[in-house]
């Protein structure tokens, strides 16, 4: 028996901000839950099972808060599944409810991811003391800038690119009235100004830490066809992992990260993403991240990825628009940074990305990864169910 062809007929965001002290961690989950229902024309009665995700307990010091969320989720006497899989867990919560559907399990499921981060401290969070994991030098960029330097020397692009990618992703933020940090008078000169907090990456450079919460209602093809609005449709998607460390490990390419995005090209028929896909929402919380995917996933030859980011292909007017939405680097709730990558894919096909939509848009790559650059998440998404 063939899988059954995957929907998504709703998506619903919060306004991502630095913290959200109006409403509790249900009271934001259930925020997104309702936007994303109303956006399929459903009810709490017609969603079959909850899959929610998020990162780490420790990001607000509340163990395994889906044990609560619940009743906010309508998931009362409904199955309710957890996620987990670092910061590319709002991708493969998504994956997990796409595969409930594709195998028939389920009919239609609602899948969430959040993170409250103004109730804890993230950056500590992930800076546990010896024994329980090896330092990480004050945070997520202590532990990454390294091999953003190890790729600036092996492809010897210039230490300005880092700041094309954070002028162009916080110029979309303002186009995006969800997204955390929308500053009118960003210029390329404040974000080069900026002071150095990881050596090369900048203050500007760098995600904020946000409160927020993505959710989508993905259903099956009867589904699909009593949907007010037009569906995005799944057309491949993965999820690989790999040590923190290992003997080999490539830092700057994860072979992970290669392998996950080979197997959704192989799912969707893919043979030329540089040329096939129309748009990326790719998982940057440093902006030079984004020359390093763009190699990564084979939209550029190793070595070339700084060169198409400088060449402007990479901006929403570019024949490669990445991160229309303004990307991690504009909003980041970790846990539903991932998910948002999804949601923003699918809204584009959908044709409901509002002024940060990219004309024409057929086929959109959402793309994840989490921990020390060891999970990856993706998965693409067309406008028309796929051929086979």
């Amino acid at each position: 028996m063939s899988e059954e062809p995957v929907a998504v007929v709703g998506i619903g965001q919060t306004k991502h901000v630095s913290a959200r002290h109006d409403v509790s961690i249900a009271g934001l989950v259930r925020e997104a839950a309702v936007r994303a229902l109303e956006d399929a024309g459903l009810g709490w009665a017609d969603i079959d099972a909850v899959v929610i995700g998020k990162a780490p307990d420790f990001f607000e010091g509340v163990m395994m808060p889906e044990l609560y969320l619940a009743d906010a989720l309508g998931a009362v006497g409904k199955p309710m599944l957890r996620v987990h899989t670092a910061g590319s867990v709002g991708g493969s919560t998504a994956l997990v409810a796409a595969n409930l559907v594709a195998a028939r399990v389920h009919r239609t499921v609602l899948t969430l991811a959040f993170e409250k981060q103004s109730e804890s401290n993230a950056m500590w969070g992930l800076s546990l003391p010896v024994p329980f994991q090896q330092p990480l030098l004050a945070g997520a960029g202590g532990f990454f800038a390294p091999h953003v330097r190890a790729y600036m020397r092996r492809t010897g692009a210039p230490e300005t690119v880092g700041s094309l990618v954070a002028y162009k992703d916080r110029r979309n933020a303002l186009l995006n009235p969800y997204a955390h940090i929308r500053d009118p008078g960003i210029t390329l000169a404040k974000i080069q100004a900026a002071p150095m907090l990881w050596d090369p990456i900048r203050y500007s450079e760098t995600c904020p830490s946000s409160d927020g919460a993505c959710a989508m209602i993905l259903t099956d093809r009867s589904g699909a066809a009593r949907s007010p609005h037009p569906p995005a449709w799944v057309h491949g998607g993965a999820m690989r992992s790999e040590p923190t460390l290992f003997a080999g490990k490539d830092f700057v390419s994860p072979r992970a990260g290669k392998d996950c995005a080979a197997d959704v090209y192989r799912q969707s028929g893919i043979t030329d993403p540089r040329r096939e896909i129309d748009a990326v929402e790719m998982y940057v919380p440093f902006s030079w991240y984004e020359p390093m995917w763009l190699e990564n996933l084979g939209f550029a030859v190793e070595g070339e990825g700084w060169k198409l980011t400088e060449s402007g292909a990479t901006e929403l007017g570019g024949d490669l628009p990445v991160n229309p939405s303004g990307g991690v680097l504009s909003t980041n709730p970790i846990g539903a940074s991932g998910m948002i990558r999804f949601a923003e894919a699918a809204l584009q096909v959908r044709g409901q990305a509002g002024e940060h939509q990219v004309d024409g848009a057929r086929k959109a790559l959402g793309h994840a990864y989490g921990g020390g650059a060891q999970f990856f998440s993706m998965w693409l998404v067309g406008s028309h169910p796929p051929t086979s």
